[in-house]
């Protein structure tokens, strides 16, 4: 696997999109190069995953050295605001951000009304089994969850699902994957939410945000590397409208009498 964050340079291949069907492909391009920065632009990246770690391991080590539940829970709240902050300074991409930003914010909600340190990760588990069952039900169902959010990012939106039967099946694997190591996380995570002291479940929780994550990226990026190119259907569609504005002026051209004998 080449490095997520240098481009792969584009290859004239035509094996590349060997036997997929040549309506809505683009030229030939390094489908393995294409799918990394697809994934990274879908997942936040580097930046993004340092976003997500940033504002739980403040908390745990704020409480780890005064156990002082206001005092870490605001610290994390701030930080959050701060990260949102400086992506809409840069005029970057804010939805990781603010994903996370709200995330923090229920944890520390929670964890107030209750009083219970461990509170403020008891959203985020929640979320991350809600998000382990999603995916494999979806998975289940033929409507993969991985391919609903990858599919416009790829602009092929739901074209996998009925036109190009490879991916669909890539899709699928991915989500079994993300689904099942999501599903690992969580049964390592609610039994120390029950049984160890807050700050153990609070370093576990932070030593397990980014493994688990880079595993899931890179199985999906091995299954829709092996897959068919996507098909691009708003090039179809600008296609379509392109031919039909050439025929309205064909037409226009030919003149009123251009249809009598």
């Amino acid at each position: 696997m080449t490095s997520f964050d240098k481009p792969t340079t584009t290859t004239n291949d035509p094996t590349v999109t060997e036997g997929a069907p040549d309506e809505g492909r683009a030229a030939p391009v390094d489908t393995k190069a294409v799918t990394e920065a697809a994934l990274f632009e879908a997942f936040g990246g580097l930046r993004g995953m340092v976003e997500t770690v940033v504002p739980g391991l403040l908390f745990v080590t704020i409480y780890t050295v005064n156990k002082d539940l206001h005092s870490a829970a605001i610290a994390a709240l701030v930080v959050s605001a701060v990260l949102v902050v400086v992506r809409l300074l840069r005029k970057d991409t804010t939805k990781h951000a603010f994903s996370g930003v709200f995330g923090v914010a229920f944890g520390v909600v929670f964890a107030m009304m209750t009083g219970n340190a461990k509170d403020f990760y008891l959203p985020g588990m929640l979320y991350t089994l809600g998000l382990a069952l999603a995916y494999i039900i979806t998975a289940i169902a033929g409507v993969p969850l991985i391919g609903l959010m990858l599919g416009p990012v790829f602009k092929e939106n739901l074209s996998w699902r009925t036109r190009n039967p490879g991916r669909k099946k890539a899709y699928t694997k991915a989500s079994w994957a993300w689904g099942l190591i999501l599903l690992a996380k969580s049964a390592i995570l609610f039994p120390l939410y029950w049984w160890a002291d807050t700050t153990e479940l609070g370093w576990v929780l932070v030593s397990l945000k980014i493994p688990p994550f880079l595993l899931a990226v890179y199985l999906t990026w091995v299954f829709l590397a092996k897959a068919p190119p996507p098909i691009d259907v708003f090039a179809e569609m600008e296609a379509e409208e392109r031919a039909e504005r050439e025929r309205k002026a064909a037409v226009a051209d030919a003149g009123p009498d251009s249809g009598q004998a």
